[in-house]
């Protein structure tokens, strides 16, 4: 009632505020009037922070309406910074003027680090050192996040630059959180709903910059719960199944019963909700996040049966999975409490095959080989979440096009949390950071543990050590910034310049030009490779660095490159490393490679004249 009566109350408000408004002639007539109405006024949304903080400081009447912890105050922050509402509590008392000014200080020092990226990692991939400022940082972390969140939802084509490096901060920042609650969430013993937590750990390590949550993916399977409910009703109305709450972990011991409940979620899953294994694209991560599994209805056997097994066990079914080789199953158990059991005592569920039923010879039929029985063995958590890391991690062997490895790096991040004593995966990881050219430092950290761990692998370690200590030395011969001038008479066959948008002749992709050089500065090799010596102009021409619109880096010769009739975005994930703006016909440079092209951003304006406002007069 109290509820009511306060809405009630505030549907006063307004006619009582303009009610006063009309009557009053000055500040003296305000301050009479009653708090519910100076409240609303002071709450309208026209007032800045800092014009309550002026109108606080009238009298000790607007003092108490503003006071810090009040409903003006809250307001303030709310507009401000909708998103953080949701880590308070309504019960919780809060000094909402106190967290004003420090969510303000925690924006200001999230744009200073972010300011400060772009000129002290232009050259270089951001060092595992580079991040020290930020974990050092005072005040909530979400504050700094949300401040980073607000940078990357900035107008889209402008603030490139602090985009790159405030998603850089942000996904590093939400994975090392997220890695420290999965080590912690391993140390704790294991039941069924474990098995899908330690899913979602993986699922919001590979994608850290989604917003997904264990209580989003759960009310989603509840969802879903409610639904095979309603069929079982149907089955059942007397179903025991129908009287659980939510959170209970009560099991059916009767077999019927359970049949009569899987049937159900057949039902709903395969014939209402449309759920299916993903047999066209097999080989694609998202089969692999629960969160683009309940949003695509579809997976592989591991994450299908996570679903199956999580919707069976609310419902009283004590499914088990089973690590089953190249097809992963749950086991039902068919035997009777208490006895001994062999693994023909089990049906077999094949989630990824619309719940089918299966028997041990049909499950061997499944795979096309004679296993042992121990393959039809339950297996614990950290094991599932193993299988599952494993598949990621042959996905990321596979990448082609992703330059960066991302996936590699995750999958790679995630297996050694589990198991960090892994040689070969650890050997895996320091040849993929030399690779990449990233973190010397911590490729040596990484071949020390190895030789600990394994002094056999002395030989590959040495290689590595070698050339990753060679890499350090160069970096550190490094001197100043190479500066390129058009107007040098050894540039003078360059005709394009940085931040153009190009198409190549031959293959017909979109790019734009984020380096050049007067002639081609590869090895021989390399030119021998790509068949340079077959163009007209071989490699004494002008080369350029681009970044494609297939997310690759390319180094394209200057005859196979011509303008883009209709430039458009190149959504590479590299472009905000140089460019600060896309204008809708060319990118301009952010202040670090202007420097080091100081006379191209002249030459871009004279083109985009020519080509682009020659071809509107030639449209009108």
């Amino acid at each position: 009632m109290a509820a009511v009566a306060g809405d009630s109350a505030m549907e006063v408000v307004p006619a009582l505020a303009e009610e006063a408004a009309t009557e009053a002639t000055g500040p003296s007539c305000l301050v009479q009037l009653p708090g519910e109405v100076l409240e609303y006024i002071l709450c309208s949304g026209s007032l800045t922070a800092l014009d309550i903080g002026r109108v606080s400081s009238t009298c000790r009447r607007l003092r108490e309406v503003c006071q810090s912890s009040g409903q003006v105050w809250k307001e303030q922050f709310r507009v401000r910074w909708p998103s953080l509402m949701k880590h308070y509590s309504p019960t919780d008392y809060v000094n909402w003027l106190e967290e004003y000014k420090v969510r303000q200080k925690a924006g200001l020092e999230a744009r200073k680090i972010v300011a400060s990226f772009s000129k002290r990692f232009f050259s270089e991939h951001v060092p595992c050192n580079g991040f020290s400022d930020i974990e050092n940082l005072e005040g909530p972390e979400i504050f700094f996040e949300d401040e980073l969140v607000c940078i990357l939802n900035m107008e889209g084509r402008k603030a490139l630059t602090w985009k790159y490096y405030a998603k850089k901060i942000l996904y590093y920042l939400r994975q090392q959180k997220i890695l420290n609650n999965l080590k912690a969430f391993l140390q704790q013993p294991d039941d069924y709903e474990s098995y899908l937590e330690g899913a979602v750990y993986i699922d919001q390590y590979c994608n850290p910059l989604s917003d997904i949550s264990l209580r989003d993916i759960q009310a989603q399977i509840h969802s879903i719960v409610e639904l095979v409910c309603k069929t079982l009703r149907g089955i059942n109305s007397r179903h025991p199944s129908l009287t659980f709450r939510a959170g209970e972990s009560s099991m059916i011991m009767e077999i019927e019963l359970q049949s009569q409940v899987l049937d159900a979620i057949n039902y709903v899953l395969y014939d209402q909700l449309k759920f299916k294994g993903n047999r066209m694209d097999y080989y694609n991560a998202l089969n692999l996040y629960m969160h683009q599994v309940l949003t695509r209805r579809t997976g592989i056997p591991i994450s299908m049966s996570l679903l199956y097994l999580t919707i069976a066990r609310q419902l009283g079914v004590p499914l088990e999975p089973v690590n089953f080789p190249s097809h992963f199953l749950l086991r039902w158990c068919q035997g009777a409490e208490g006895a001994t059991l062999d693994i023909f005592d089990y049906i077999y569920i094949d989630a990824f095959g619309k719940g089918k039923q299966l028997t041990v010879k049909e499950c061997e039929y499944l795979i096309g080989q004679h296993v042992t029985a121990a393959l039809y063995g339950v297996v614990n958590v950290k094991k599932v979440l193993q299988r599952m890391v494993g598949n990621l991690l042959s996905l990321g062997k596979r990448e082609g096009i992703d330059q960066s490895y991302q996936l590699l790096r995750d999958s790679l991040d995630l297996y050694l949390a589990m198991y960090p004593d892994q040689v070969q995966l650890l050997l895996l990881q320091a040849r993929l950071y030399f690779h990449l050219g990233i973190w010397p430092e911590k490729v040596l950290d990484i071949l020390q543990h190895i030789q600990t761990l394994d002094p056999g692998q002395h030989g590959a370690v040495g290689y590595l050590v070698q050339h990753t200590l060679e890499h350090i030395e160069r970096k550190k011969e490094e001197v100043g910034v190479e500066v390129k001038l058009r107007s040098e008479e050894k540039h003078r066959d360059v005709c394009y310049s940085i931040g153009l948008v190009m198409k190549h002749k031959r293959y017909g992709y979109n790019c734009v030009i984020y380096g050049w050089d007067p002639t081609c500065m590869m090895g021989h090799e390399w030119i021998r490779n790509m068949n340079v010596h077959s163009l007209p102009h071989g490699h004494h021409q002008p080369f350029y660095n681009v970044l494609v619109e297939d997310g690759s880096c390319r180094y394209a010769a200057q005859e196979n490159l011509e303008y883009n009739v209709e430039p458009q975005e190149i959504s590479h994930p590299d472009v905000g490393r140089y460019f600060s703006e896309f204008t809708g016909t060319h990118y301009i440079p952010n202040a670090e490679l202007e420097i080091r092209y100081p006379e191209d951003l002249e030459f871009v304006y004279e083109t985009v004249q020519n080509i682009y406002s020659a071809k509107e007069d030639t449209a009108e």
